[in-house]
């Protein structure tokens, strides 16, 4: 008996994601393929939301976060939206390479300070408000516990609603609110000189 013929790419481009995710799980190349498709996007939008487009390894990073999308694929079970497992999965690969990144820094600062005078850092006013929103975000989701860091970027970075990310993350609500509260305090108290900061970001809708 001949074996099946394998289902055009296009077909299955047209498949829910959820049940090309569980195909994907199961182990079924074609679906592995197609859903990538539909991942890549979400993975590097989530990497560039954590440690930036400009970071020297956001290529080797969102291909990290892809890779180990990949290997938790057998674990999926459709409990959440496929954009949500990978996104919570990119998020902590991204998030572990900027506590890298910044612990590397340090120490390249600490033996520059040794070795030349200590020249001062650009002001707020020399960076763009943009540039500096996306910045203090980072920096916060950073110093942030990871759950907490998870639903801020979750809300932030990606716009999901607070009902959202309790089904993603399987926490209740409830939990997700005070998570949510507990983070913009945070950001509050990093933003302090700066008032209209938190607003800009959204974290207040």
């Amino acid at each position: 008996m001949l074996p099946p013929a394998p289902r055009p790419l296009a077909v299955l481009k047209e498949t829910a994601p959820c049940d090309l995710a569980l195909r994907a799980a199961a182990g079924d190349l074609e679906a592995t393929q197609a859903l990538l498709g539909y991942l890549v996007p979400v993975i590097r939008r989530v990497v560039a939301g954590v440690i930036g487009t400009a970071h020297a390894d956001f290529d080797d990073v969102a291909q990290q976060s892809l890779i180990a999308v990949l290997g938790a694929l057998p674990g999926f079970r459709g409990e959440c939206s496929p954009a949500g497992y990978a996104s919570r999965i990119a998020f902590r690969v991204a998030l572990r390479a900027r506590k890298q990144r910044g612990r590397e820094l340090n120490r390249l600062d600490a033996l520059a300070r040794g070795n030349t005078d200590e020249t001062s850092a650009p002001s707020p006013v020399e960076v763009s408000g943009a540039q500096r929103r996306r910045e203090l975000l980072r920096e916060l989701l950073a110093r942030l516990p990871e759950e907490q860091a998870e639903t801020l970027a979750l809300r932030v970075v990606l716009g999901w609603s607070l009902e959202e990310i309790a089904s993603a993350t399987g926490a209740p609500t409830n939990t997700v609110r005070s998570r949510m509260r507990l983070a913009k305090d945070a950001l509050r108290k990093s933003i302090e000189k700066n008032p209209g900061l938190s607003e800009e970001l959204g974290v207040d809708a």
